[in-house]
């Protein structure tokens, strides 16, 4: 029998060795080795709090005044069973087919809500008027089956029924979109950030989809980013910007490109996806832009670090300093992640045609943390990819971002992130260790971060940020604006808790170190490891974990030891089991019961009876 699990066949290095053992060790272990990284002396601290405590009061006033968007976010938080509701709509109504299912889901979500209690909070006339509208929507659905309803307006709406909601939410998610997508086509959008280019800011185009499907779905989205690298490009030459990281750039996700995208079919990937991504990053390059590969679930890791690897191994690329990759720090293994990515830089920068190259790294917090706890769960794995406590990934975002800023001569690190503690943070360790402004930049998303960096960036200093502008149609909007709902709707996330004027200061720039060495990095207590998910003691059954290289290596050592055996239940003749996969793989052989076979093992029965 003959397995294909596609493995590399050279030794498996040290640096990816050393990935492969974090991909699910246990959270506290974690933590301890990163806190050290993570920590600053007391000076160091002062001049933190300091930085971030003028960020933050400055931010809060802006904010706080602000309407639309953060107005409406801010009066109907997920900490409420109404925000709750308005987070499952933004999630769910947009892609439910059916117009049934729909309305049966606005009776769900909007009928059992308080929304009258919301009426009259807030200044902003946006959030007054939904506050209103669902008042009257959520009466409605809360009574469609009833009689007399007691007012002319709400017969008025009733006459329109869940049709007429269905249309008013759709309007609410277009509004809403708005604030995330900078535009409908890339052309819109690079012309919408003209203002933001003029103040100093950098930009990086994400143009929105999720994975493909089919082959079709993957030649859509190919074509779409060859025309926006085009777009990019021909902007970029009129800007007459210099080096690549001052000009625009383009991230791209893996999985929009190949329908099968996945640790299981790795040699399919690396036959039909390396030159689709080379052939990507090849256009980028005469382009003199950058070209970002985009993070994803927590088992597509090893795959996307094989694709760059071989597109920083290629030798028609050399020279560009355009090539990028994403590690996000909730992943326990984005410190090894860090190590392997700067061991490449520098290896194939030692390369003469590409002296001083340095890799484009972009740090995130990551956005998938509950579909990777809910898949570990599911598939009954050892543990978590990610870190249980939002305190314990601040921690490692620290540590990694330390360990990007000491990389400086083989990396360019851009932090992602919006959070005013962090940004003051990193300006403090990137002084310590002796990097330059111009030598790292930040990174908001469009619609969420240029109040913060409005303060710290502008065409007169070195310091840069680049906005990540997402660019789609309302059809593509869901799943990013899903993601960025749920980021500003979260009761623990910064950019809710700044515009709350009940949380001081003092927590909004906490020190997350000290918190950790509270709970010694302890996992959440009320999320189990997927093997105790049970509550009544019943054990978990246990996956296979086909994300990390280390056990598919494992899975295929321990089926070849009986690849050449063959399982025959035939004395002689009889029929040959092949294998479903591979008919030309034989199996054994196994000879079926005739009547008369059956007959006499029932008399010998009888008789031994």
């Amino acid at each position: 029998m003959q397995f294909d699990f596609a493995l590399d066949p050279r030794a498996r290095p040290p640096h990816r060795a050393a990935i492969d053992a974090l991909t699910r060790p246990a959270e506290a272990d974690c933590v301890a080795r990163l806190l050290d990284a993570a920590s600053h002396d007391a000076p160091a601290q002062a001049r933190i709090d300091a930085e971030a405590t003028r960020l933050v009061e400055t931010l809060r006033g802006k904010r706080v005044k602000a309407g639309g968007v953060d107005a409406l976010m801010r009066e109907f938080s997920l900490s409420s069973d109404e925000g709750v509701a308005l987070m499952c709509l933004a999630e769910a109504l947009l892609r439910i087919p059916d117009a049934g299912t729909r309305d049966a889901l606005i009776r769900d979500k909007i009928g059992g809500g308080d929304w009258n209690a919301h009426v009259g909070q807030s200044p902003s006339l946006f959030v007054n008027a939904a506050a209103w509208g669902l008042v009257v929507t959520g009466r409605l659905v809360a009574t469609h089956s009833a009689v007399g309803l007691s007012s002319s307006l709400t017969r008025l709406v009733a006459r329109g029924g869940e049709p007429l909601i269905r249309k008013g939410v759709d309007l609410a998610m277009r509004m809403l979109g708005r604030q995330f997508v900078t535009g409908e086509t890339i052309e819109d959008a690079i012309a919408n950030g003209r203002d933001n280019r003029q103040r100093g800011y950098r930009y990086s185009y994400d143009m929105l989809g999720e994975a493909a499907l089919t082959a079709r779905d993957a030649e859509r989205y190919l074509a779409s980013y060859r025309h926006a690298i085009e777009a990019i490009g021909a902007a970029a030459a009129r800007l007459g910007q210099g080096v690549v990281r001052e000009r625009p750039g383009i991230s791209i996700k893996l999985s929009a490109l190949h329908p099968r995208y996945a640790r299981s079919t790795r040699g399919r990937v690396m036959r039909e996806l390396l030159p689709v991504v080379r052939s990507l990053a090849a256009s980028a390059r005469s382009h003199g832009i950058g070209l970002n590969i985009d993070a994803e679930e927590s088992e597509r890791l090893d795959l996307s670090l094989d694709l760059l690897e071989a597109l920083a191994d290629d030798a028609t690329l050399d020279g560009w300093d355009g090539l990028g990759f994403v590690i996000q720090a909730y992943q326990k293994r984005a410190p090894a992640v860090i190590a392997f990515v700067a061991d490449l830089a520098r290896r194939t920068a030692a390369r003469e045609a590409n002296a001083g190259r340095r890799l484009m790294v972009r740090l995130v917090k990551g956005a998938y943390w509950d579909s990777e706890i809910k898949r570990a769960q599911v598939e009954g794995q050892a543990g978590y990819p990610v870190y249980t406590r939002k305190v314990h990934t601040d921690i490692a975002y620290q540590a990694c971002a330390r360990a990007l800023l000491a990389a400086a001569d083989a990396i360019y690190p851009q932090f992602a992130t919006h959070n005013a503690y962090t940004l003051a943070w990193v300006r403090e360790t990137a002084r310590g260790l002796g990097v330059a402004e111009s030598d790292y930049e930040f990174q908001c998303l469009h619609g969420m971060g240029e109040t913060l960096y409005d303060q710290v960036v502008a065409r007169s200093t070195p310091l840069a940020c680049r906005v990540y502008a997402p660019v789609g149609s309302h059809e593509t909007l869901l799943a990013y604006l899903v993601r960025r709902l749920l980021e500003n709707g979260a009761n623990t996330s910064f950019v809710n808790r700044i515009v709350d004027a009940r949380v001081p200061i003092a927590e909004l720039i906490a020190d997350p170190v000290r918190g950790v060495r509270a709970t010694l990095g302890a996992p959440h207590p009320h999320i189990p490891l997927p093997v105790d998910l049970y509550p009544d003691g019943r054990r978990n059954s246990s996956g296979f974990d086909g994300g990390n290289e280390s056990s598919v290596i494992a899975m295929h050592d321990a089926l070849s030891a009986w690849a050449d055996h063959r399982w025959d239940f035939a004395a002689t003749g009889g029929s040959r089991i092949v294998n479903p996969a591979r008919h030309a793989d034989v199996v054994g052989s196994i000879a079926f019961a005739t009547r008369d076979d059956v007959d006499a093992a029932v008399a010998r029965a009888e008789v031994a009876g």
